[in-house]
């Protein structure tokens, strides 16, 4: 009753900006993944953020939940609404307010999108390095709240070392609008609480714009791919390439049977076979052919049966083509197997590159007995894997088996030394294993001290309830 209040007075103070229509809310209750929450009382789709102060006062005044939302690309349950309550879509605060190339840093408002806003970039030599999967569609703010990697996470990390500075907003009495952090790269403005921000879900406030620091464009980049029949082969090359001093910009992995189900899926005209090692790296124009020569021996010399090589980014498409081809492989397997309503669920832990092997040979064995197929690749560079498993939530034996199974691999990742989450976010899936995280640690008490900071950032509960801490 009080979402429907609150929904009524936001569109007489928000007039054309927001949508009560139960056939427009159910487009904001459900992530690519297939999980599905609550549709919202009402949408807000923000144009500045005025209208994101004035919709959290107002839901500070009514106790109603609010979610927030880029392109809804999250893969872990963390934009999906859970209760009745309020969305707040950014979709169009899409404005890049200040580029400054001399400076390195951009201003972007929190819906636009990566992949436009490095078509800007371009145009002056310089990118946003941090480009998830989902880039095409993925936004500043989703980026910001998730914390996102990718491909090129072996070089350039995530989104916790790139932002500079934040403008967000509260979700108490005033609606307050706070700008944190610095347009310059050495900042100390007290505790961090820009960091603090960059990752935290849409639990602690409304991300409305980012400062973010820029990279130079590479002037050339060299790729080549790798097949090995055994994994400990791959594993050394991984290493190899790293001790060499390449920087890889690209450091991609996929083991044998995931390789086949992706082959079917692209036909890539290759021949393509065993544990694929993606490798990417950048090299001046005068070097590029020995460089590819050298990372070919090398990876030869550790039991590769193929590689190939390719110049330029351009050339190498057919080889990073095949890699992509992991998870919309897995949909198109699902759906073929078990039929619409299919859950595609991606795991996303991180362990030490060293326990690579480990890791994956535990992930195979964890999902043959509780009876799955599952794809497995990932960011090697820096030891993040992504299980995917397909199961029919209708099913409660299947989706009570899929549960365990996830559980497993995060406990799996924690034993080896990692984490259970590298890059997609808590969200609502992950709560039981950050507590497990932690308390494998011996830290349970940081866990207090999170849901403490959640009360003080969010004294009623109501931004993003029931995630990562709640």
């Amino acid at each position: 009753m009080r979402a429907r209040s609150l929904a009524e007075e936001l569109e007489r103070r928000l007039p054309g900006r927001v949508y009560t229509d139960p056939a427009v809310a159910s487009l904001y209750a459900r992530e690519p993944s297939g999980l599905e929450g609550r549709p919202p009382a009402a949408v807000v789709l923000a144009r500045e953020p005025g209208d994101v102060s004035l919709t959290l006062r107002l839901a500070y005044k009514f106790e109603v939940p609010v979610y927030l939302q880029g392109s809804l690309s999250s893969l872990s349950g963390s934009a999906v609404p859970l209760d009745e309550g309020i969305v707040i879509s950014f979709e169009k605060m899409s404005r890049v307010r200040e580029f400054s190339p001399v400076d390195g840093y951009v201003e972007a408002e929190a819906g636009v999108r990566l992949g436009e806003l490095n078509s800007l970039l371009a145009r002056e030599g310089y990118m946003f390095p941090v480009d998830p999967a989902s880039v095409a569609v993925a936004t500043v703010g989703g980026a910001v709240n998730s914390g996102a990697g990718g491909l090129r996470g072996a070089k350039y990390g995530t989104m916790r070392d790139w932002v500079l500075g934040l403008e967000a907003v509260l979700p108490d009495k005033r609606g307050s609008v706070i700008r944190v952090g610095c347009r310059v790269v050495k900042c100390r403005q007290g505790y961090d609480l820009t960091r603090l921000i960059v990752g935290s879900e849409g639990t602690l406030a409304a991300v409305t714009a980012a400062v973010l620091r820029l990279a130079r464009l590479p002037r050339r980049v060299v790729v080549a791919a790798a097949f090995f029949p055994e994994l400990e082969g791959l594993a050394a090359a991984v290493a190899e390439v790293k001790a060499a001093g390449y920087e890889p910009l690209i450091m991609e992995f996929m083991d044998a049977p995931t390789v086949a189900k992706a082959v079917e899926y692209v036909r890539p005209g290759f021949e393509a076979a065993g544990h694929m090692l993606l490798v990417a790296v950048e090299a001046a124009d005068c070097e590029a052919v020995e460089v590819l020569e050298r990372l070919s021996r090398l990876l030869s010399s550790h039991g590769a049966s193929r590689v190939y090589t390719a110049p330029s980014m351009r050339e190498a498409e057919p080889l990073i083509k095949l890699r992509r081809a992991m998870y919309p492989s897995q949909v198109r397997l699902a759906l073929e197997e078990k039929g619409p309503g299919t859950l595609v669920y991606v795991e996303d832990i991180a362990v030490p590159p060293s326990r690579l092997v480990e890791a994956v040979r535990g992930v195979r064995s964890l999902a043959e007995s509780y009876g799955f197929e599952v794809l497995l690749g990932g960011h090697v560079g820096d030891g993040n894997l992504h299980p995917i498993v397909a199961f029919d939530p209708r099913n409660p034996g299947e989706a009570g088996r899929a549960e365990q199974l996830f559980r497993e691999i995060m406990r799996l990742a924690v034993k080896l030394g990692g984490t259970v989450s590298a890059e997609h976010g808590i969200g609502v899936l992950k709560r039981e294993g950050l507590r497990m995280e932690l308390e494998a640690l011996g830290s349970l008490r940081a866990l207090e001290l999170m849901k403490q900071l959640k009360r003080v950032f969010d004294p009623k509960g109501i931004l993003n309830p029931h995630k990562v801490v709640w």
